[in-house]
């Protein structure tokens, strides 16, 4: 079981892992053993709430398929479970993100003595350019 919140615990079933050669360091060692790893979370099927499925499927952008699969790459490190853990901490990382709900917008006007501060500068810089055009004249 893999935990997020208090209230949000998914299985890790619900993930799958497949396993590649990486490139990077490693000497020899990347020719023949399989470091890298793509962890794959089907966020359409998981038991995560809706409305955090919908903000995950926004935050992850690219990485989630048609079909509604999140891939997560990981070959940074030189050991499979290095990168497993790596993989994982990504995944829990975004959808610890995608719990909190984004802060709805309120809109504000501006003060009365701002909006007579911009209208006081709008009104000394027509006069600037009116000026100009008098002395272009002569």
């Amino acid at each position: 079981m893999i935990r997020i919140t208090d209230d949000i615990v998914f299985d890790d079933r619900e993930i799958s892992e497949r396993f590649v050669r990486a490139s990077g360091p490693g000497g020899q060692n990347v020719n023949k053993v399989a470091t890298a790893v793509e962890l794959r979370f089907d966020v359409r099927r998981s038991s995560l709430p809706s409305e955090v499925k919908l903000r995950l499927n926004a935050l992850a952008g690219h990485r989630v398929t048609d079909a509604g699969v999140l891939l997560i790459d990981s070959r940074v490190h030189r050991t499979q479970g290095q990168n497993r853990e790596a993989a994982l901490a990504r995944l829990v990382a975004l959808i610890e993100r995608a719990t909190r709900r984004p802060k709805t917008r309120r809109p504000t006007r501006p003060k009365a003595g701002a909006r007579e501060k911009r209208l006081a500068s709008k009104k000394r810089r027509s006069t600037v350019k009116a000026l100009r055009t008098g002395k272009a004249e002569e």
